[in-house]
């Protein structure tokens, strides 16, 4: 079964329904003595880096999702869950991460845009695959997701499983071993999306 990480960062029911689409079993979990026993976890999410990493270590629920990724199992970060997965951010400052993706979450620049866009990046937008990875199976080198971010990750290339152009092209989708990570949010992004839950159900 697979825990859903609530940490009052919103966007729960969302993910909960969207596995119960694809008939997968999915529990939402605020007990972090509870994570080690499932079989895979997702942490989702939706605020400011800062207030969720607080709230993750005033809990104990940053050690447990450690903990649980060094075991080897599958673990998915969505949207805030995926940058909450990187060494660090500058969203409001700097704040450290759970770090278990090497790299930090920088806010768009937008002296690089060629023209004026719009930030936070809001709507569809491509998701270029890079590295085939399982999450990516049945999928084609190229679909659209749903983006709503204002930041997003900075990391070494081994690390890239999928990019999108805004402006310049940045990682929208991570990776390292066992653990993903992806900015725009598959469980809003109908058939695409649900078929990357389905293929991280299963891992």
């Amino acid at each position: 079964m697979t825990a859903i990480i609530d940490y009052n960062m919103g966007n729960l029911a969302s993910v909960r329904n969207a596995f119960d689409k694809i008939g997968a079993k999915a529990e939402i979990v605020q007990d972090p003595e509870k994570i080690a026993s499932f079989d895979k976890i997702i942490l989702p999410g939706v605020g400011a880096f800062g207030d969720a990493m607080e709230h993750l270590q005033k809990t104990g629920m940053d050690e447990a999702i450690i903990t649980f990724a060094k075991s080897g199992k599958p673990l998915l970060g969505i949207c805030l869950g995926m940058q909450l997965l990187l060494e660090s951010s500058e969203e409001f400052g700097f704040h450290e991460g759970l770090g278990l993706i090497p790299g930090k979450v920088v806010r768009f620049d937008t002296e690089r845009f060629p023209k004026p866009l719009k930030v936070p990046h809001m709507g569809w937008n491509e998701l270029f695959v890079k590295e085939k990875t399982a999450l990516l199976e049945n999928l084609p080198e190229a679909f659209y997701l749903y983006f709503v971010h204002s930041y997003h990750a900075a990391c070494d290339d081994r690390y890239v499983m999928g990019e999108t152009l805004y402006g310049y092209t940045f990682p929208s989708a991570i990776y390292n071993g066992n653990i993903f990570g992806f900015q725009p949010h598959p469980e809003k992004s109908h058939k695409n999306g649900l078929q990357i839950l389905k293929n991280f159900r299963d891992m």
